[in-house]
């Protein structure tokens, strides 16, 4: 009876042993087998902008390089920040991904709280694209230069205005950072959305936009409107004779758009370098790389240890510059 229960006791310690393993095994056999079902990539913008396509891009042929495709839902609203805290909140387990763009780095600058601590509650996992904005005007438009335009904007009073994306845009921040630089006053316009500024400088009802790159080519191949410079630190590819504010007089001006992916915070680092090298993969195909070539896009991988860099050196940058401005949404 005694060796009875000396055998139960000790198989019930086994049992306990083995369940304290049974968590980090587990664990390790999950990032092993990484993914074993679809992914989910939130975007927080409507469908049909540029960083949608970019996370339909991405999650069509995940597929082929990860065995799995992501599954593209959108969450927009509150600038980006309802898509980001529903992915904060998930579980770091690698199946949730937030595609997101440069106004991510805006928000908390902009925003007097956050649901969220966007340097804290995100993994970086790659960067893949960057867009340049460009300074546009209606084909009409007695402004052939941008020189001409900010001797015409210098007066404090004056009839230059810029129309942009939005409040709190990258492009909002492009027109402000002209005015700081070149000391001009030149009133800001908000639209919703790149589309509606756009139409309106192609209809002539505002001087100047700013808009990304790639929403303003097709119009600016038709002759519709002039592009008087980008605000890259580099001349784009998509538009290589347009220079750029900085080669106009105006040295270390720059606004590039980066478009990235995050993972919540805690992703093992295993299963944020599957992702990254993954999503590498589908960017580096050849007809994904004329896609977005064609679409305005100057592609790069950032790893997330660079990635981290960027969104928190473009954080303290525009929180900063919004002070300058005095801007807040909210």
């Amino acid at each position: 009876m005694q060796h009875l229960f000396v055998m139960k006791r000790n198989v019930y310690l086994l049992c306990l042993l083995l369940s304290g393993l049974c968590p980090s095994a587990q664990a390790a056999d999950s990032t092993e087998s990484f993914p074993a079902h679809p992914l989910t990539i939130t975007v927080t913008f409507p469908p049909g902008g540029g960083t949608d396509i970019l996370a339909r891009l991405i999650g069509a042929y995940l597929t082929e390089t990860m065995g799995h495709a992501a599954v593209v839902e959108n969450k927009p609203g509150a600038s980006g920040n309802l898509g980001a805290k529903f992915v904060a909140d998930r579980a770091p387990d690698g199946y949730s991904l937030l595609m997101v763009n440069s106004s991510f780095a805006i928000n908390p600058a902009v925003f007097a709280q956050l649901p969220f601590d966007p340097k804290k509650d995100f993994d970086p996992i790659i960067n893949v694209a960057y867009v340049p904005s460009v300074l546009i005007v209606p084909a009409q438009s007695p402004y052939k230069t941008l020189s001409e335009l900010l001797a015409a904007a210098q007066p404090e009073k004056n009839d230059v205005s810029y129309g942009s994306c939005g409040n709190g845009t990258p492009q909002h921040l492009a027109g402000e950072s002209l005015n700081i630089v070149a000391k001009a006053h030149i009133t800001h316009i908000p639209f919703g959305g790149c589309g509606p500024a756009l139409n309106s400088v192609v209809a002539g009802q505002i001087p100047m936009a700013i808009v990304t790159a790639s929403s303003a080519n097709a119009q600016i191949k038709a002759g519709k409107l002039r592009a008087l410079a980008v605000t890259s630190p580099a001349r784009s590819p998509f538009l290589p004779d347009v220079p750029t504010v900085a080669e106009l007089g105006f040295p270390g001006y720059e606004l590039n758009q980066w478009h990235g992916l995050l993972a919540p915070a805690g992703t093992p680092p295993a299963i944020q370098e599957k992702l990254y090298a993954g999503i590498a993969k589908v960017m580096q195909r050849p007809d994904v790389k004329e896609k977005l070539a064609n679409l305005g896009y100057t592609q790069t991988d950032d790893g997330p240890a660079a990635f981290r860099k960027i969104i928190d050196a473009d954080i303290d940058k525009f929180s900063r510059l919004t002070k300058d401005i005095g801007l807040k949404v909210d």
